[in-house]
């Protein structure tokens, strides 16, 4: 570890004075200390751009305006409202935290950190960030942004992502705040500490002349502020290949299928998932009446691989019977007891995948382009 370091009282508030005048105040979640909007916007700006979140915020608060509506509502019903934000794991975790909220607690969230780590899915930066912007408790934030700017300020020679390196650097986060710290600069702190990590000590083009803290930042010392935070070694970026068969009825409904609950779109609903699309191309050759349309094929990008997806449209006859008994069909991909046919409005009020919802919203157009000709 080099460079010069500030005091910490000197730290902390020249972040505090920074951000009051030149930090982010007009954002939605600003200027609350109501802990469950608090936590939705922490929860929502994991790995999230905040452009990204702001389309998303409003319309989960007016459908779920308190942690018992929340807790009270369908996972289909909140995965449904995700939809796009990705990482579905974390609309998961804020359904059942929710529900814990409430079951354990009252309906009222915890006031420590130390406690509210406790919760599903609130790791320790989003409980400090709770506590700190709600309760005052004097306890620091370390989320990837505020990684990036104690590792530059503290020129950090630690790859972060070793469990000991995390810890230590954490240690040095919390000696930053001074014993006297009030709970509205703790406010400002925890705010200004993201708003750096934003807008200004950014990963790749770093506004050092705007900073706050430059004078005693080792990274801007030696001249190469992006050499840091270190890195260690990384997997290569990989393409997956799937095959996405859409099961079509004579009426219209679509066969649609729930995701296990670990992997890629854990808990959603989406068409079968083929890793080998030979059986499909046999099985829609097999008999008559039946067709498959192959689609445009096209790349949804994920964080740490690419999905390479082909859309196949599978139209069926199946008789009367069959269609009012609910029938699955006998077609490759379909296990009956984890999935069901929708009508094409049900299904786009289920929570799908991000790239699925708008290959079956084009579907939906489509169809009434054609119906109105």
């Amino acid at each position: 570890m080099s460079g010069s370091v500030l005091p910490p009282r000197d730290f902390f508030s020249a972040v505090v004075a920074w951000q009051r005048v030149h930090g982010r105040h007009g954002l939605p979640w600003q200027g609350t200390r109501d802990p469950y909007r608090v936590w939705l916007s922490e929860v929502m700006l994991q790995q999230t751009q905040v452009t990204t979140v702001l389309r998303y915020y409003g319309r989960f608060l007016a459908r779920f305006p308190d942690v018992q509506t929340l807790a009270a509502a369908s996972l289909d019903e909140v995965l449904a409202l995700w939809s796009g934000l990705g990482y579905y794991s974390r609309a998961r975790h804020l359904h059942a935290c929710a529900q814990a909220v409430v079951a354990r607690h009252g309906g009222r969230f915890p006031e420590s950190a130390q406690v509210l780590a406790t919760l599903p899915g609130i790791g320790d930066s989003t409980a400090a960030a709770i506590a700190a912007f709600c309760f005052g408790e004097r306890r620091s934030i370390l989320d990837g942004n505020v990684r990036r700017v104690l590792a530059r300020w503290l020129a950090l020679d630690d790859d972060l992502s070793r469990p000991a390196a995390q810890r230590a650097l954490w240690a040095t986060a919390q000696s930053l705040i001074p014993d006297d710290a009030t709970a509205d600069a703790m406010a400002a702190y925890t705010q200004g500490l993201m708003d750096l990590g934003a807008t200004v000590c950014t990963r790749t083009r770093p506004r050092c002349d705007a900073c706050p803290v430059a004078a005693g930042c080792g990274a801007r010392a030696a001249g190469a502020p992006t050499a840091w935070p270190r890195r260690g070694r990384t997997a290569p970026r990989r393409t997956i290949a799937w095959c996405l068969p859409l099961y079509v009825r004579d009426d219209g409904a679509w066969w649609l299928q729930r995701r296990p609950a670990r992997g890629i779109w854990a808990g959603l609903w989406a068409p079968p998932v083929l890793e080998d699309e030979t059986p499909l191309r046999a099985w829609s050759a097999d008999a008559p009446g039946r067709s498959a349309q192959w689609m445009a094929a096209f790349t949804h990008a994920l964080t740490h691989r690419d999905l390479r997806l082909q859309p196949v449209l599978c139209r069926l006859p199946l008789s009367a019977a069959d269609a009012a008994a609910g029938t699955a069909p006998q077609a490759p991909g379909v296990v009956a007891d984890q999935g069901a046919w929708w009508s094409p409005a049900e299904a786009l009020a289920l929570g799908l995948p991000a790239p699925v919802r708008s290959w079956l919203q084009a579907l939906v157009s489509d169809d009434a382009a054609s119906s109105s000709r």
